[in-house]
């Protein structure tokens, strides 16, 4: 038996319901380069360490990153 999924059916959600503003110029390039790490380079926080400092993001006060600095900035970004 097939059952026809409608929107009366399930609620309607929102793919950013758990954002509380549009992400800054500096969240987005942060994503587009994890994103660019994580695909090319690996998931080991070492690895993610290194590749955004290879390419020279800086962390939001403009340090180089460390694994405390990346791990403290997932907190604030709430990820």
């Amino acid at each position: 038996m097939t059952t026809n999924v409608t929107s009366e059916t399930w609620p309607s959600l929102d793919r950013h319901q758990s954002r509380d503003h549009e992400p800054t110029p500096y969240e987005l390039k942060l994503a587009r380069t994890l994103e660019e790490i994580f695909s090319t380079e690996g998931h080991d926080l070492a690895d993610v360490i290194a590749g955004l400092n290879a390419r020279q993001v800086a962390t939001f006060d403009g340090s180089p990153w460390t694994e405390e600095s990346f791990r403290a900035e997932m907190r604030r970004l709430g990820a």
